[in-house]
């Protein structure tokens, strides 16, 4: 029971994660690399203001304005600069390493013997021998489930639309009177935010902050999205799910980040260490394999009625 807690605690922080990263990638259309540089990012200033005494529910915020900033700055190298998308990415990834550093003041924090989210004098008295599994994943869901309604909510503003054309559409945009480059940057600032947040929650759920701690980040985003959003249309064309308005991309990117958690977690518990990123890549293979002879199958079945 605790492998499986522990999967679904890892699955929800990196779908928090696959949430910003669904933004740039499906969205924006955006390659970004900042994501390896962000992640850290917002463990960096969790662990420098937990150790300064802050209250810990406060870098969430906090952490979220981090990366939300380093967002910005991707934007500005990009639209401003006139940089490539996905060489401003790395520019930025770059750069955030030495902001980390110095942000927590060395590359490895201990945060055992501080208050966290998970691990505080009210969950103490609460619990005096120790605060069960249940409840860290309960705290870590309802941060989760928060992150994505508001992310939900947000698309279907104005504001959000505008997100989307740029993606699918930049003359729209234009014709529309807007800057297509603003819209970028605050693409890119709440994208990254949501990656510093899951920063932010992973190294208060591991008890430490370490530089190297962003390292694939993006891999683990890109492929949360992918199996999530080949899950997604799946499911929205089978007929009982056809009609349901409640069944939105963003909860199935949740379960693609579930799901390749468990996939490595599996490959950890049962087969040697050396073959995860094998059996990882196996599965998400198997997953675009699966979705190519999925839609193979629907388009030989619109010719026969056509």
């Amino acid at each position: 029971m605790d492998f499986i807690i522990s999967i679904i605690e890892q699955g929800l922080i990196y779908g928090i994660l696959a949430l910003g990263v669904y933004i740039t990638y499906k969205i924006l259309d955006f390659p970004d690399l900042t994501v390896d540089g962000s992640f850290p990012l917002g463990a960096a200033v969790t662990a420098s203001l937990i150790k300064a005494g802050v209250n810990p529910w406060l870098t969430l915020p906090a952490a979220f304005l981090a990366g939300a900033a380093a967002g910005v700055c991707t934007g500005l190298i990009h639209v401003k600069g006139k940089v490539r998308d996905l060489l401003s990415g790395i520019i930025m990834m770059t750069a955030l390493y030495t902001v980390n550093l110095m942000a927590a003041g060395t590359n490895n924090v201990p945060l055992f013997s501080q208050q966290t989210i998970f691990q505080n004098d009210f969950l103490e008295s609460r619990f005096p021998d120790a605060v069960p599994s249940s409840v860290i994943l309960g705290l870590i869901f309802v941060i989760a489930a928060l992150s994505k309604i508001l992310l939900d909510l947000y698309l279907k503003t104005k504001s959000g639309y505008l997100l989307r054309a740029v993606g699918d559409n930049e003359n729209l945009v234009t014709a529309l009177a807007k800057d297509k480059g603003n819209v970028k940057i605050l693409g890119l600032s709440i994208s990254n935010g949501l990656v510093a947040l899951a920063g932010c929650i992973f190294c208060q759920q591991q008890n430490v902050f370490d530089i190297s701690s962003g390292t694939g980040s993006i891999v683990i985003g890109l492929a949360s999205v992918i199996v999530g959003t080949s899950l997604y249309r799946v499911f929205s064309r089978l007929k009982p799910f056809r009609k349901r308005n409640f069944i939105q991309v963003t909860t199935f990117v949740f379960l693609g980040a579930i799901l390749y958690k468990a996939c490595t977690g599996i490959a950890i518990r049962y087969f040697v260490p050396q073959s995860m990123k094998l059996i990882s890549a196996l599965f998400l293979l198997g997953v675009l394999v699966l979705m190519l002879v999925f839609d193979n199958a629907e388009k030989k079945k619109v010719k026969k009625h056509a």
